[in-house]
């Protein structure tokens, strides 16, 4: 877990890489701590191209649901707004979970 903190009229997208930068993952053996986790669980808030980019271009899996206007932005381009992001709604559930080591 890493904490990033910013100003409150800071949109989240704009802080995003720099947070995931101090991101360190500790191995459970020997070994450096890991930078890229398997996958990143975020809410509506965190539902931007720029973070869904940045994601997919470092192969992690993101678990955030679509916003009501970008799905209606989709749904209104028909078949050129593209296909809906997969999400997994059982692994959003666990969000809010944290685990002690």
């Amino acid at each position: 877990m890493t904490l990033y903190l910013t100003g409150g009229n800071l949109a989240a997208c704009t802080a995003f890489e720099a947070a995931m930068a101090t991101l360190r993952l500790p191995r459970s053996g020997a070994g450096r701590p890991r930078t890229r986790p398997g996958a990143l669980l975020g809410d509506k808030g965190d539902s931007s191209k720029k973070i869904r980019t940045y994601l997919r271009r470092r192969g992690i899996k993101a678990v955030i649901p679509e916003r009501k206007d970008q799905l209606a932005n989709r749904k209104r381009k028909g078949s050129r707004g593209g296909r809906p992001h997969a999400f997994d709604r059982q692994t959003y559930k666990q969000r809010n979970l944290v685990a002690s080591a």
